[in-house]
């Protein structure tokens, strides 16, 4: 019996449960929602009706889409630069032992900068103008799941398989390319979706520490502050939908790309 169930339990579910649960969770916080704030009436000022904050959405949609459009670059921005340089990094890290021990303090001190600690500095040393401080911090919150799990993944193939391209006179290109990188390749497309949307947080979480007053953030704030629940849930929905899209993208390239991997 316990045999059957162990075994019932290990079946992968079917794609539509997989799918409507989540959907299903999503509608019933929904109505609880609305109840809790339409219905009983007991909400405070700052949680508006789902629908109130629709309404706003649709209304003032084109200035949330160019807020969404500056949050989204530099959030891409810090993405693919940040994890661009995790990967070099990663790779020197696993060729080179002593550069990974040097490496190692400074990759941990990068993990517990807080956000809203460093943002600032940025802003301030770059100038209240420019995106560059909101990109570098993306930038940063991105590059630690990546460094990690490059480094990891590089460092998985097993030393007999690596014997035996040495025995068959495999050239460090074709190791690297047929045996090391397929290796790590999964751990690179985990990192990358983790990074993400650690990528989104930071980028919409430091347009509230100064600079440009445009993006997500720094109207999350501005609206607030005025009193305008509705418009600044409106814009926090936007927020949603950025991060939802970066997560998407990535889990998509994951998957395709384990599924081209040779068995």
């Amino acid at each position: 019996m316990s045999l059957r169930a162990s075994t019932l339990s290990a079946r992968p579910l079917p794609g539509w449960v997989r799918v409507a649960a989540p959907v299903g969770v999503g509608i019933l916080g929904l109505a609880a929602w609305i109840l809790y704030v339409d219905v009983a009436a007991s909400a405070p000022r700052m949680l508006p009706s789902p629908v109130a904050i629709v309404q706003e959405f649709v209304a003032h949609s084109d200035i949330i889409a160019e807020a969404m459009a500056v949050t989204a670059t530099n959030a891409l921005i810090g993405l693919v630069v940040g994890s661009l340089v995790a990967i070099a990094l990663a790779a020197l890290a696993a060729a080179i032992r002593p550069f990974d021990g040097m490496l190692a303090p400074l990759v941990a001190a990068l993990a517990v900068i807080p956000i809203v600690a460093i943002t600032p500095v940025l802003n301030t040393m770059f100038g209240a103008s420019s995106q560059f401080g909101r990109q570098a911090v993306a930038g940063l919150a991105a590059f630690i799941p990546v460094f990690i799990n490059v480094l990891r993944g590089l460092r998985q193939s097993r030393p007999v398989h690596r014997d035996l391209f040495r025995a068959s006179a495999a050239s460090p290109g074709q190791t690297f390319r047929l045996l090391t990188l397929p290796t790590a390749l999964p751990y690179l497309m985990t990192g990358l979706r983790i990074a993400s949307s650690l990528a989104v947080i930071a980028a919409l979480v430091a347009e509230y520490f100064g600079g440009p007053a445009n993006g997500i953030g720094t109207a999350i704030a501005t609206y607030a502050k005025s009193g305008r629940a509705a418009l600044a849930w409106a814009f926090v929905l936007g927020g949603i939908i950025i991060g939802l899209a970066f997560f998407l993208v990535t889990s998509l390239l994951e998957r395709l790309s384990t599924r081209r991997m040779p068995v």
